[in-house]
């Protein structure tokens, strides 16, 4: 330390330094230009009380020791580094917990998602029920169920009708009475790929391929279909058709 300390001192002073255990000296001549000079003492022992006044005669200035220039050079240091940390880390940190407080909310959409989907699933079960009930119906010549899941001023278009709109149940109480009731012969129906559109709350349209299978006159067995759309409306908690549109056979055992 010392030898580098007079060999960066030289250039501007005729300087001479010894030291031992017992004693550090100095001794400086005065520079020959009259330029004050800020001179930093980087070893402890020069920066005792006579040596700074003795430096301090010839014109120089103690500004620090090498503790203080690494604290003042390293504290600004390691404050940036600190303060970039927390600028990098707390972001991923916030992010981490915004993603889980997404996870939740997904989470949670996804649930009500499943319940919504459940609900809406029951409904269309519904539907099919109540349309199976009225082929029953239909099947056994009851008009009376037949009624019931009927709106009195019901609409239809059917090949019985030969293409025009008939409204109200009496033109359907014919076959009822004069077709279905009276036979005695096996009959069963099945509903296939029926398809189902929700109408809020209280409405319903239906839309199958109806298959009927039956004896005819001369004991042979046949099948027929028809492709039949049915609109529900729910008054007072029972469904009840409002308009529906077969399309088929007028000769097959259908209403």
């Amino acid at each position: 330390m010392l030898e580098h300390f007079q060999s960066s001192v030289a250039p501007k002073f005729n300087l001479s330094l010894t030291s031992s255990h017992a004693e550090n000296s100095l001794h400086l001549s005065p520079p020959r230009s009259k330029d004050k000079i800020c001179l930093l003492l980087c070893f402890s022992p020069l920066t005792e009380p006579h040596h700074r006044q003795s430096l301090r005669a010839h014109g120089l200035r103690v500004v620090g020791t090498m503790p203080s220039l690494l604290f003042s050079a390293f504290v600004p240091f390691f404050l940036t580094l600190l303060l970039l940390l927390l600028f990098v880390c707390i972001p991923r940190s916030g992010g981490k917990s915004s993603k889980k407080a997404d996870g939740v909310k997904e989470s949670s959409e996804s649930t009500n998602t499943t319940i919504e989907d459940e609900d809406i699933r029951v409904r269309k079960q519904d539907i099919i029920k109540v349309t199976e009930q009225l082929i029953e119906a239909i099947s056994n010549g009851d008009f009376e169920s037949y009624t019931k899941m009927c709106d009195p001023a019901v609409t239809a278009f059917e090949p019985e009708a030969l293409g025009n709109l008939v409204e109200g149940l009496d033109f359907h109480r014919f076959y009822f009475e004069n077709l279905w009731s009276k036979n005695s012969k096996p009959v069963h129906t099945t509903i296939l790929n029926p398809h189902i559109h929700l109408v809020g709350e209280e409405a319903a349209c239906i839309a199958y391929i109806r298959v009927t299978q039956f004896i005819d006159a001369n004991g042979a067995p046949r099948t027929a279909q028809s492709e039949e759309t049915r609109v529900w409306h729910r008054r007072d908690g029972k469904w009840q058709i409002v308009h529906f549109h077969r399309s088929g056979s007028a000769s097959t055992l259908s209403n």
